[in-house]
C-alpha cells in the first residue's frame, strides 16, 4: 500500500502566525508581509505544491458561483423558493431554474416546505446576493436517504486529494453519497451501511487534523463492515482547500 509522505502534525495556527519565509506562494486567508507569508485567520496550515494556506476552523459557508449545495425550503412564494444554504443569506430558487413548467402562484405544488434539494451556485453578485439552479446534471429533490451536516471546512477533507477519500467511503459502504460545499452531505443506501457512512464521516468531522486519516477510516469502516475482498488501496490524502 502506498503511503503520500505527510508532516508529523497538523499544525494549529493563528493570525500573524508565520507560515513561511522561503519564497512559497501565499494562498487563502494568509498575507504577505516583508517576504514572509502569514496567517490571516486561526486554523490549520496546509501545504500543496508550491502554496501555504490556512483552512479555517469555522464560519459560515460564503457561495461561489459554480457549487454543488444542498439546500432546504424555508419559505415560498409565487415565482420563486428561498432556500437555506447555510449561508449569511437565502437564496432565491425561481421558477425558471427547475425543471419543471410552473405557472405562477403553483410553487407549492413542485417543492414545498422543508424540501431538501440538491443545487448548484448559479451567480453571486457585488452584493452578495445568491441566485441558484436545478438545471444541470443530477440535481434534484432528495426523496429518502440521511441528512448529515459539518463545518464546511472540512468539506475538503471528507472528498479528499481528488475525491479519494469519499470515493473509498462509497466503495467500502455501496452508498450513495452527495456532498454539498455547504457542509451538507446526503447519503442513501443500505440502513446499516449508510449508518457506518455516516459515522466514518463524522470520524472525519472529529479528527480532521490527524494524520493518516484515510488509514483511520478504512480501518473503521473495515470494523464495521468487513470487507469481501481488500482494497486496490489510497494513497493518504493531502490537507488541502478544495478550489
Amino acid at each position: 500500500m502506498k503511503r503520500r509522505s505527510a508532516r508529523s502534525t497538523r499544525e494549529v495556527v493563528v493570525p500573524g502566525d508565520v507560515l513561511d519565509d522561503s519564497g512559497m506562494a501565499s494562498g487563502s486567508n494568509t498575507y504577505l508581509l516583508d517576504g514572509r507569508v502569514h496567517a490571516g485567520i486561526l486554523g490549520v496550515r496546509n501545504v500543496f505544491q508550491n502554496t501555504v494556506s490556512v483552512i479555517p476552523f469555522g464560519g459560515r459557508y460564503m457561495p461561489t458561483a459554480g457549487d454543488l449545495v444542498i439546500g432546504v425550503v424555508e419559505d415560498i412564494g409565487p415565482s420563486n423558493w428561498l432556500i437555506d444554504i447555510n449561508a449569511p443569506y437565502p437564496a432565491p430558487l425561481h421558477v425558471n431554474e427547475v425543471p419543471w413548467k410552473v405557472e405562477f402562484g403553483d410553487t407549492s405544488r413542485f417543492i414545498g416546505m422543508e424540501d431538501v434539494l440538491m443545487l448548484k451556485i448559479l451567480s453571486v453578485d457585488e452584493s452578495k446576493k445568491i441566485q441558484v439552479t436545478m438545471k444541470d446534471s443530477g440535481l434534484r429533490k432528495i426523496e429518502g436517504g440521511q441528512l448529515v451536516e459539518i463545518a464546511h471546512p472540512k468539506v475538503s477533507r471528507v472528498i479528499g486529494k481528488s475525491g479519494s477519500m469519499i470515493q473509498m467511503i462509497k466503495n467500502m459502504t455501496d452508498c450513495r453519497v452527495f456532498v454539498g460545499q455547504n457542509g451538507r452531505i446526503w447519503i442513501d443506501g443500505d440502513r446499516e451501511n449508510v449508518q457506518v457512512a455516516v459515522d466514518a464521516i463524522g470520524l472525519i468531522d472529529a479528527q480532521t487534523q490527524s494524520d493518516n486519516l484515510t488509514d483511520r477510516v478504512r480501518e473503521f469502516i473495515e470494523e464495521r463492515l468487513p470487507q469481501s475482498a481488500d482494497g486496490d488501496g489510497y494513497e493518504e490524502d493531502e490537507y488541502e482547500e478544495e478550489d
